[in-house]
C-alpha cells in the first residue's frame, strides 16, 4: 500500500521530526490528557482494518449498535471522513436504579488520507450486520506508449 494515513479526533497524529523518526507534539498530549473529556466510553473509536487487493482498497469499520442512518462518509479533498452519532435515550423514571451504566450516546470521528491512486470518484460503501465496508476502487494505470524513432 502506498499510504493510507489515519487521524483520529481524540488522539493526536504522529508527525516526523529528524528524517522518518516520529514522534507526537507533547503539549497536544498534555492538553487532550487534561481536557477533561473521557478516553473510553462516549468518544470510542471503531475497529477499523484497511486492506489493499489489486484493484482496490478495503476499509472496513465495526460499528456495533451503530444504525445506518447514524453513519456519515464524507469525501473532501482527498480525505475520506467517516463519523457516526448515536445519542441516548433520555426517559430516565429512576435515576437511582442503575447498578453500572457503561451504553451511553455514541459519537467518533476517524479520518482516511487516500493514496493517490485511489479513485475518489468510485467510491462505494455497504453496511450490513454492523459491519460498513467502503470499497476504493484503483484508477487504471496508464500504459507506456511505444515512440519509434526514426533513423536519418
Amino acid at each position: 500500500m502506498k499510504s493510507m494515513t489515519v487521524y483520529d479526533r481524540d488522539f493526536p497524529a504522529f508527525r516526523i521530526v529528524n528524517d522518518d523518526l516520529l514522534a507526537r507534539d507533547p503539549f497536544e498530549l498534555m492538553g487532550h490528557l487534561f481536557s477533561g473529556e473521557p478516553l473510553t466510553g462516549s468518544n470510542r473509536m471503531p475497529a477499523v482494518d484497511v486492506r489493499e487487493e489489486d484493484k482496490r482498497y478495503l476499509i472496513e469499520a465495526e460499528l456495533p449498535g451503530i444504525s445506518e442512518k447514524d453513519v456519515k462518509l464524507e469525501l473532501k479533498n482527498g480525505l475520506l471522513e467517516l463519523s457516526a452519532e448515536k445519542k441516548e435515550a433520555r426517559e430516565e423514571k429512576d435515576k437511582h436504579a442503575w447498578i453500572r451504566r457503561e451504553r451511553r450516546e455514541l459519537s467518533f470521528r476517524r479520518s482516511f488520507a487516500l493514496p493517490e491512486d485511489a479513485d475518489g470518484e468510485k467510491i462505494a460503501a455497504q453496511f450490513k450486520d454492523g459491519l460498513l465496508t467502503v470499497e476504493l476502487p484503483k484508477k487504471a494505470a496508464a500504459e507506456p506508449k511505444l515512440i519509434q524513432v526514426k533513423v536519418a
